[in-house]
């Protein structure tokens, strides 16, 4: 596991704590984010890693280096520990046959499930998503 400075859009802390208490289940893999509450660390977004790569320039050249994660190489936290983060395609896979779209809005997005036809609607496309994934579990 490693620290990330992330890029990415992500949901909501809350969002995501509504999704594990509706039991939305997360098998960790690599590139997966979350966070780890209550242990001063609430504003860090965390990315699993199997491998961490740095790169160092030295005399001869620049090095690539790989690393075990080296905040938490003497340390670990249990999975129940930390609050999952899931992207925009793993909520989307999850809602799985519901999903109709993703429609673009003036000032978000909407996603459009199936049967009957619902729009769950967000200011990103991650937290639409969550919202509608709420709606199915």
């Amino acid at each position: 596991m490693a620290a990330s400075e992330h890029n990415g859009r992500v949901i909501t802390r809350e969002l995501a704590e509504q999704l594990r208490a509706k039991g939305l289940v997360w098998r960790p893999a690599s590139g997966d984010r979350f966070m780890v509450p209550d242990r001063d660390l609430d504003d860090e977004v965390f990315v699993v890693s199997q491998l961490q790569v740095d790169v160092a320039d030295v005399p001869t050249g620049v090095e690539m280096r790989f690393n075990g994660s080296v905040e938490w190489a003497l340390d670990s936290i249990e999975q129940n520990e930390v609050i999952w983060l899931p992207r925009e395609d793993q909520l989307r896979d999850a809602l799985g046959s519901r999903f109709e779209r993703l429609e673009v809005l003036g000032d978000g997005y909407a996603v459009v499930l199936g049967s009957p036809e619902q729009r769950l609607i967000d200011i990103e496309p991650e937290r639409a998503y969550a919202r509608a994934l709420l709606e199915v579990l």
